[in-house]
């Protein structure tokens, strides 16, 4: 799987780039350098000038690739969901039982991907910008017509694989969707505070035991609904 996953171009949807950034060695480079940029900075003090600068491009040859750099966080998030989507599939195309696909599931949402290396991004590293930056692209005036234009495809689709398993565990469950939406923001959600804003969860609640948490809370929202 690490071998497959790892040369894996993963594909996002068209309307968020104005050119396919990995169809040449610049638009590879806004892709790389500005994604370390964003972790570095932060979306606040992110620019395209600086990306520039870092690249020894100019601004006017990224926005050939991005319209702005809101759009180019959204593909970087959408690249996130995309490449979870991957490690899903290939993580449980030889399991059987529901139970045991909803376990690496849930692992995948607390921990990240389970396959860290591929040749066209880290995904270590699109992760982080996913828990620190990612709620930035959703949280704004412009969602309504983005959602239109499908450029949540990769977050539904994902979203949608975990639902469907939770419906077959439990095929009288009438919120699946819901519940898979909610574990998956509240896992990005718990990174972050646990790193950033302690004081909204317990100090002993590392890793495993968000695991641990949000297993329990799927399984018992699942039998006892």
């Amino acid at each position: 799987m690490e071998n497959i996953l790892k040369k894996l171009k993963v594909e996002v949807n068209e309307k968020l780039y104005l050119k396919d950034p990995f169809s040449s060695e610049l638009g590879t480079a806004i892709v790389k350098v500005g994604a370390s940029l964003i972790l570095k900075l932060g979306m606040e003090h992110f620019t395209f000038k600086k990306l520039a600068q870092e690249i020894g491009g100019t601004e006017p040859a990224i926005y050939r690739y991005f319209e702005n750099k809101h759009k180019f966080l959204l593909y970087l998030t959408a690249w996130h969901w995309a490449w979870m989507e991957h490690n899903l599939v290939f993580g449980t195309a030889n399991l059987v039982d529901p139970k045991e696909r909803l376990a690496i599931a849930i692992k995948l949402l607390v921990e990240g991907p389970i396959v860290t290396e591929n040749d066209y991004l880290n995904p270590r590293d699109i992760r982080n910008i996913v828990i620190n930056e990612s709620l930035k692209g959703y949280l704004t005036k412009s969602v309504d017509l983005e959602h239109e234009s499908g450029v949540f495809t990769q977050l539904y689709t994902f979203g949608e694989r975990i639902a469907n398993i939770i419906s077959e565990i439990n095929p009288e469950y009438k919120y699946p969707k819901t519940l898979a939406s909610t574990v998956l923001e509240s896992s990005i959600l718990q990174s972050f505070n646990t790193k950033h804003l302690p004081g909204m969860t317990e100090s002993s609640l590392d890793r495993e035991g968000r695991l641990q948490f949000f297993k329990q809370l799927v399984a018992k929202t699942i039998i006892h609904e």
